[in-house]
């Protein structure tokens, strides 16, 4: 190629680190600009009146983050290991690698905590930055091109579909899209045998950020280095010792993750059975319709990227100046992992071998990644020719023709894609005419600001209006957020965020220690025992209610319930451990009345009358956990019960105090299938309560894992404390055993004290392999220093040499 052609690649006076700066600079600076804007035009949270909290964001990112602040700040009840504030005491850990390692999640912490909405879409921003600028920076690392370029590819692979649709409202994925170039950057470092300690911990960080996200990015670093020692690299030796290399600071900084990921992946293996959906791949015309621009669905991959890049990677079979193999590894590479997302094992392989729960194309982010890398290695060749970005554009045309019959597509989609096209084809043209380079590397940027944003308002339009949303903090969670500290009394009790909810995790969000819990690691033990008591949930068993019942308050030692008005109902209730006598081991039946009456040890409720009829003073509770309607006392308020099932089951209904016969129950709908009315006494409850008082340690400590008691003088029966019996809990040296789901310690009668620590399952293992692996990278770094290699460079340098 003649000199002008490659003139916009020459920076005579610029230094390869610099340059490489500049690049990953200007890829955070459109990307920060795209995304911005795309949300301001959308009028979403911070920009307009819409919520931005939609699904997971507001129902468990939102709310982990808050409890990170107060981690941060030493506001939490509980530590790292152990979260007494969600679901009556949970594992930590696992919650904590799955959604808060991050290096950036500590960020939230600079923010008042009124303004956790904020500093979350602060995160999500500032890690879409970063991954564009790391993708800027591989991108100079892997071969020379100009630093604007760089950064406007960096920008383009930062802004592709999945980062501003899928990823901005799952902030722990976008871990993963900064993952992929930094892996990438590792294999590098394998390539030319450098850095082996930075790949260690590089890779630690990753997987320790989002184990999940990471996993897709190693396997797609996988491939691209692959492609890179095929191309770079003769004889089958030599590429044998790079991914020898590469596989060697992989595992070690895979294994120094393993105290998050050991306990987490058990974690995993206990929690709830979540919903799985059989893979079926996309019609041919919606996939094509994802790559253009102001696109949105929840079932298909989001394969937007920059109509720029597209075009460049479109012209690469048809770029003479990039060796024939050189198009034909990278072309390939970016047509095998398409065809990847549409069939069922690949598609599994990306996934861990299990088609995700919503959301099925978590991997694109990785053909994004790949598309980027393919465009650079033939821009930095030199700028296509007329006939390369003639055939590229007739490609892209094709593209949009098949991808119009799609109901996918859009008119704004269709008419960005085309204009687009036809200006990057021209500014692409005209770069390779030194005078004309400044604008159109200007036009280049232009319009992928335009589709970038374009993209990201319509993806926040299309989750508003398809989604469940949640409300940003307002005057709302402060009123409700000072009642329950004003009521707070832990551990002499608990205090309840109650119902209705504001999100699935309103224990952490707001304040208290209630029974609420929504995560990927909800275990089962826990999910199983609610239902037994008559807990509903949502997400088809992760996301568990609060149980608005006095009896469960009792057995919870629930002593502050924040009401719908926003008042603090309290109770006298138990501690938090108790006695029960001995005698066989209960269990559960099918009556959420009789278990709750179980679990307390005293009969504390009537039969109805007559099949919808309490006696009079006593408190009506109605059991229907499938029932989609309105039910009420006769003489009272309706209340809504919200079942659909499997997804939904309705929770258990206080319904008020009955007055006899006027109070009978009527169904505003068609009476359920299956239901049971119930009648509560007072006067019995109290006496239950009292006993359990009567009988309690004389003395309690509770720290944030661990839990002491000092026992009555011959105590014997059963020492319960009122928490899941999930796997981890040890009671005076020995695993604690369960009654009816909570932890429970047998008393031989000479026991005085008992001793109950949480440990999560998998850490000391974890930090076994962790320990074993910082051994395997100090041997691996005095084998580098003290190895032939390093011994040449010595002589060298001894002589004035450079090898």
């Amino acid at each position: 190629m003649s000199t002008p052609h490659r003139s916009p690649h020459r920076s005579p006076h610029r230094s390869p680190r610099r340059a490489s700066l500049l690049g990953s600079a200007l890829a955070a600076l459109i990307t920060a600009v795209a995304v911005c804007a795309g949300d301001a035009v959308a009028r979403v949270f911070p920009y307009g009146p819409r919520h931005r909290s939609i699904n997971d964001l507001g129902n468990q990112f939102v709310p982990f983050h808050a409890h990170l602040w107060d981690l941060l700040h030493g506001r939490a009840a509980g530590g790292l290991l152990l979260n007494w504030q969600s679901g009556y005491g949970t594992s930590f850990l696992p919650d904590f690698g799955t959604y808060l390692t991050s290096p950036f999640a500590p960020l939230v912490a600079l923010f008042p905590r009124q303004d956790i909405d904020l500093a979350v879409y602060v995160v999500v921003v500032l890690k879409t930055m970063a991954a564009g600028a790391a993708m800027a920076w591989l991108l100079r690392t892997q071969r020379r091109g100009p630093w604007w370029a760089a950064g406007l590819l960096g920008a383009s692979y930062a802004l592709c579909g999945w980062s501003v649709i899928e990823g901005s409202y799952n902030p722990m994925w976008l871990d993963g899209l900064i993952a992929f170039p930094l892996l990438c950057l590792t294999g590098e470092w394998a390539l030319r045998s450098r850095r082996p300690a930075a790949a260690v911990l590089v890779v630690a960080v990753c997987w320790t950020a989002n184990f999940y996200t990471a996993y897709m990015a190693t396997l797609g670093a996988v491939l691209v280095l692959l492609v890179r020692v095929v191309l770079v690299r003769e004889g089958f030796g030599a590429r044998l010792r790079v991914l020898a290399r590469a596989a060697l600071t992989t595992v070690l900084g895979v294994a120094l993750a393993a105290p998050v990921l050991l306990p987490l992946f058990l974690s995993s293996k206990q929690a709830y059975p979540g919903w799985f959906r059989p893979f079926r791949p996309v019609a041919t015309e919606d996939l094509l319709a994802r790559l253009l621009p102001a696109t949105y669905s929840f079932s298909s991959p989001a394969l937007f990227i920059g109509t720029g890049t597209l075009l460049l990677v479109a012209a690469l079979p048809f770029h003479r100046a990039v060796a024939g193999r050189t198009r034909l590894w990278w072309a390939g590479l970016v047509l095998a992992v398409l065809l990847s997302l549409q069939w069922k094992p690949t598609h599994l392989a990306w996934h861990l071998f299990a088609t995700p729960n919503g959301s099925a194309y978590r991997q694109t982010f990785v053909l994004a990644g790949i598309v980027v890398i393919a465009a650079w290695a033939g821009l930095s060749a030199g700028v296509p020719g007329p006939r390369a970005l003639a055939g590229g554009a007739a490609v892209l045309a094709a593209v949009a023709l098949a991808a119009s019959g799609s109901a996918l597509a859009t008119a704004w989609g269709l008419g960005l894609f085309g204009g687009g096209l036809a200006l990057a084809a021209a500014a692409w043209w005209a770069l390779r005419r030194p005078r004309l380079a400044v604008p159109a590397a200007g036009a280049l940027v232009l319009i992928l600001l335009a589709q970038g944003a374009a993209t990201t308002a319509f993806g926040e339009k299309g989750k508003l209006s398809g989604l469940d949303d949640y409300p940003s903090w307002g005057a709302a969670h402060t009123a409700r957020s000072e009642a329950l500290a004003g009521a707070e009394g832990w551990p002499a009790y608990r205090t309840d965020a109650g119902r209705p909810a504001l999100t699935g995790n309103d224990p952490m969000l707001l304040g208290g220690e209630g029974g609420a819990y929504y995560s990927s690691h909800t275990p089962d033990l826990f999910t199983r025992t609610m239902v037994a008591l008559g807990a509903g949930w949502t997400s088809r068993g992760r996301n568990v209610q609060s149980l608005d019942n006095p009896v469960t308050d009792a057995v919870f030692a629930v002593g502050a319930r924040l009401r719908p008005d926003g008042t603090i109902a309290r109770e006298e209730v138990p501690p938090l451990v108790t006695l029960r006598p001995a005698g066989p081991p209960p269990s559960y039946g099918a009556s959420p009345f009789a278990n709750q009456e179980l679990l307390l040890g005293a009969r504390v409720y009537e039969d109805p009358l007559s099949p919808g009829v309490c006696r009079a003073g006593t408190e009506a509770f109605l059991w229907a956990p499938e029932y989609n309607a309105k039910a009420r006392l006769a003489d009272g308020p309706a209340f809504r019960l919200n079942a659909r099932p499997p997804r939904n089951r309705a929770a258990l209904q206080p319904m008020g105090v009955s007055h006899g016969r006027s109070s009978e129950l009527v169904f505003e709908g068609a009476a359920p299938a299956h239901w049971q009315l119930s009648c509560l006494d007072r006067t019995r409850l109290d006496s239950a309560v009292a006993r359990l008082r009567a009988t309690a340690p004389v003395s309690l400590r509770v720290g944030s894992s661990s839990v002491g008691a000092v026992l009555p003088p011959g105590a014997t029966g059963t020492m319960v404390l009122s928490a899941p019996a999930v796997a981890g809990w040890t009671c005076n040296g020995r695993p604690a055993s369960g009654y009816l789901g909570l932890v429970a310690v047998e008393l031989d009668g000479r026991t005085t004290t008992v001793s109950c620590a949480f440990r999560p399952p998998g850490l000391v293992p974890g930090l076994a392999v962790a320990g074993a692996a910082l051994l395997g990278l100090l041997a691996l770094l005095t084998a580098v220093r003290t190895g032939p290699a390093a011994m040449r460079r010595a002589r060298s340098a001894r002589r004035g040499t450079t090898p």
